[in-house]
């Protein structure tokens, strides 16, 4: 497998730190507010990494931490009065019920920042032994001026630097370079902990490196986020790593490209800002969410707009009808279609080359409908049997590892005793005893079922399927 490492700059071939198991972290949400589709676009990437090495045999573990004490969270629970446990709670939840609602795989370990307190300070209490931050009357700080290589990832030049002007806030301007916050001692009306080095709490930067190292190593496979992290955080995780252990800290970088809506960056004040539940409210399905989310290279800005989102509904929906008719179709009895296994092994040759080759997605869906319209047309002449169909619906159920977007639940099987009547009539057909044929046909109405004669074999639907 090949794709873009950032820290290197260069399309590079993955090799990991163990034969057959990745290790990766992905930056979670910060639980302030519901998630908007931003960043679902993210986490949908994360999950199509995610997926792309299990499809190909690995084992991954993955960790996605929960941000749930910081500027914003602080901020917002002093706002309404409530404890920060009580008000990030609620958008921890939220946040599980939205991955789930768009099919995202559960990492396997979610750690929460409030849980991580004393590995953050053991990490503190080594870089201070070490020289790489200094105590101050407001908090501990990182000096980067101690560490060779900042501003490699991000290509950010610190000569300039002007040495020992710090900044306590989360979050700063993309070439704002300074010393940053590692621990912020006790402030009045902040949540505090108390610990050998202070009573306090940790700034945003230290949570990353704390959880990631706990649950993955000192030293793994792959760091995944948005663009937008990679200055200053994603650098800062990695001084904060490097200068403790002396180790390197990730050996791949994966930034995923942002999102717009209609051309602009998205904001309230705009009027273009969306969270999933807006989506939902409005009426549109997650799988179309999902599909319009995953369908962008992620090196890619991905222009988020509502006649998109109708084409990825209309998208999701030929794939549905595709799995549909697979399903509920009793394809008469045939040879093989040599052409039909040709179409099949080509596809999936063309399909695992676009995943291995920078997880290129764009090219994977445009083989998935390149295979349905090519199988459709041969189903309509008649060319496909049992045995064919089962090979074409076991090919598509191994797109669908990758794009989840086939309905979970489908009424597409029957009672024995309908089966039974639909193969009698059949028979009836063929021996032209069309009366029988008929009174079959009008059995089976009457119970739900409605027939559909192709070329290949009776296509049978439920009433309540069809409503």
């Amino acid at each position: 497998m090949k794709f873009y490492d950032t820290y290197s700059g260069k399309i590079v071939e993955f090799k990991p730190l163990h034969k057959g198991e990745v290790r990766m972290y992905t930056c979670g949400p910060t639980v302030y507010d519901y998630a908007h589709i931003g960043n679902f676009r993210s986490y949908i990437f994360e999950d199509i990494v995610r997926r792309t090495f299990k499809y190909f045999g690995y084992k991954v573990t993955q960790v996605m931490n929960i941000t749930d004490v910081d500027d914003k969270t602080i901020k917002k629970s002093a706002e309404l009065g409530i404890s920060l446990k009580d008000y990030t709670e609620k958008y921890t939840q939220a946040f599980f019920e939205d991955i789930d609602t768009l099919r995202i795989e559960r990492a396997e370990f979610y750690p929460k920042a409030t849980e991580h307190i004393k590995e953050m300070v053991e990490l503190i209490k080594k870089l201070l032994d070490k020289g790489y931050a200094y105590i101050k009357e407001d908090a501990i700080y990182y000096d980067i001026s101690k560490f060779e290589n900042y501003g490699a990832l991000s290509k950010i030049d610190v000569k300039n630097l002007r040495k020992g002007v710090r900044i306590q806030i989360d979050e700063y301007d993309k070439d704002n370079v300074q010393d940053f916050a590692l621990w912020k001692f006790k402030r009045e009306g902040e949540p505090f902990w108390k610990t050998e080095i202070g009573e306090g709490r940790p700034g945003w930067h230290i949570e990353c490196s704390a959880m990631s190292m706990k649950y993955l190593g000192e030293t793994f496979d792959i760091h995944m986020g948005g663009v937008d992290n990679i200055f200053p955080h994603h650098e800062n995780e990695i001084a904060q790593s490097e200068g403790a252990t002396g180790k390197k800290f990730v050996n791949y970088w994966i930034h995923i490209h942002h999102l717009i809506v209609n051309g602009e960056k998205m904001s309230k004040s705009k009027g273009n800002f969306y969270t999933l539940r807006d989506l939902l409210r409005i009426g549109y399905k997650p799988e179309a969410i999902r599909f319009l989310l995953l369908s962008t290279h992620y090196r890619k800005t991905l222009n988020f707009t509502m006649e998109a989102l109708k084409q990825a509904t209309k998208n999701v929906e030929r794939v549905f009808n595709f799995y549909y008719d697979l399903k509920t179709t009793v394809f008469k009895e045939k040879e093989e279609s040599s052409e039909v296994k040709e179409i099949i092994g080509n596809s999936e040759k063309k399909f695992r080359a676009a995943l291995e080759d920078d997880f290129n997605v764009s090219l994977a869906t445009s083989t998935l409908f390149e295979f349905i319209k090519k199988i459709n047309k041969i189903q309509s002449a008649g060319g496909i049997g049992r045995k064919d169909s089962e090979l074409v619906l076991n090919s598509l159920n191994n797109y669908n590892k990758i794009f989840d977007i086939l309905p979970k639940k489908l009424e597409t099987e029957i009672e024995e005793e309908m089966y039974k009547l639909i193969k009698e009539r059949e028979k009836a057909r063929k021996e032209k005893n069309y009366k029988r044929a008929d009174e079959i046909r009008d059995i089976l109405k009457d119970k739900g079922i409605i027939l559909e004669d192709t070329q290949s074999g009776v296509r049978w639907k439920k009433r309540s399927d069809i409503s």
